[in-house]
């Protein structure tokens, strides 16, 4: 794919650009895989064999349930998925439930789905009104690809260039499709190689590379809630050992583990009962401060749903004045500082922040741990019956916040 690296080039080059990716060659068999890592944890491994209009692709996820997957695809017109067959086992499920396969047949004008266990059979249709259709995994890394694939020969057939979007649907393998009916997805392509893509299951936006024959280089999900990066492997990674390992992980850890498991803090003031629920990422490895978390921008100060505070009496909090209640509590940090907000919206998930139900805004004061802290805290220690300090540490910072009861 040789996307225009110079604005000033025109937009017809864009665009033939983009056609001899819709338009490329039948190729020679292809052999490689991807990995996608969280920080320094692998989140999921492929093993992708593609031969002309057929793809087949073993892989394993821990997103966190461990599962193993064998896939194989049959590919229409336009880089479209026209069949796919996936069979995948999940070793925590009950037993009537471990062993599943999923089929998807999508034609003009619908995608047809069987979903088959010892538990019964669940069939679906969805009417796609003529739009292409793709298959979601969320860490199925082979199934973007294709999404791109397709995205591209759209965009080729429409002829639309650097700069464009694209309009896809995409259906579910692992949710309920029942319930999750075709949602929307939508590809933007960029100039120099790269486009990016948003859809309805994903909170923001992610975007990948490619090299000049349109293959994915890497996947990159920093602006999203997901933040995993993706790289493209020259050969196919050994995903049977690799699944082997979680799986044993998973069993000697007593079953799934969430990668930002909840956890309530409960803690009193004098007469006054604290408590706060929220999430607990973990750092992986990672940059905080300016990258996982970034400066100036609004944090949900923990992962997934918002992190709520409860007060059982009147206090302030950072010299914000609340009255007894539920609030949730995000902060935006400064690289000399971080500022709390406390926000009278409450329940709902971490990236639906409502600037306009703000109760208040105030600086907390910083410091730097001698020791990193590898999952994220939040804690409340009393001074007195009338004083207490609230507490977020997480790798090297330290932020706090005076609580006063009134």
């Amino acid at each position: 794919m040789i996307f225009e690296r110079r604005q000033s080039r025109c937009l017809p080059l864009l665009f033939a650009a983009v056609t001899a990716i819709a338009c490329r060659p039948a190729e020679p068999e292809q052999r490689y895989g991807f990995i996608a890592r969280l920080g320094t944890d692998t989140i999921s491994v492929e093993s992708i064999t593609r031969r002309g209009n057929a793809v087949v692709v073993d892989g394993v996820d821990r997103f966190p349930r461990v599962r193993r997957r064998h896939t194989e695809i049959e590919l229409g017109p336009g880089s479209t998925i026209r069949h796919l067959v996936m069979d995948i086992h999940t070793p925590s499920e009950p037993a009537n439930q471990r062993e599943r396969r999923v089929t998807a047949d999508v034609t003009a004008d619908s995608v047809h789905i069987l979903q088959t266990d010892r538990a019964g059979k669940l069939r679906h249709e969805f009417a796609t009104q003529g739009a292409v259709a793709v298959a979601h995994v969320p860490q199925m890394y082979s199934l973007y690809e294709l999404y791109f694939d397709a995205a591209f020969a759209r965009a080729a057939a429409l002829k639309r260039a650097a700069g464009d979007t694209i309009q896809l649907r995409q259906f579910y393998i692992d949710r309920e499709f029942d319930r999750f009916p075709l949602h929307h997805g939508t590809v933007r392509i960029l100039p120099d190689d790269r486009a990016e893509i948003q859809h309805d299951w994903l909170a923001g936006t992610g975007q990948a590379a490619f090299d000049s024959t349109g293959r994915m280089l890497s996947y990159s999900g920093a602006r999203t809630t997901y933040m995993v990066e993706v790289t493209r492997l020259t050969s196919q990674p050994d995903v049977k050992s690799i699944a082997d390992r979680f799986e044993a992980l998973e069993a000697a850890k007593g079953g799934v583990a969430q990668l930002s498991p909840r956890d309530t803090v409960r803690a009193s003031i004098g007469i006054d009962s604290i408590t706060i629920d929220y999430s607990r990422p973990l750092a992986r490895g990672r940059t905080l401060l300016g990258n996982v978390i970034p400066y100036e921008r609004v944090w949900r100060t923990g992962a997934n749903a918002a992190t709520q505070f409860t007060t059982s009496a009147p206090v302030r909090l950072a010299g914000i004045q609340l009255a007894a209640g539920t609030y949730t509590l995000w902060s935006v940090p400064h690289q000399n500082g971080v500022d709390l907000i406390v926000n009278g919206q409450a329940g709902q998930w971490g990236t639906e922040y409502n600037r306009s139900r703000d109760v208040g805004k105030a600086p907390m004061q910083s410091a730097a741990l001698p020791t990193p802290v590898d999952q994220f805290t939040i804690s409340v220690a009393a001074k007195d019956a009338r004083h207490g300090t609230l507490i977020l540490e997480w790798g090297s910072f330290r932020w706090t916040a005076p609580i006063d009861v009134r």
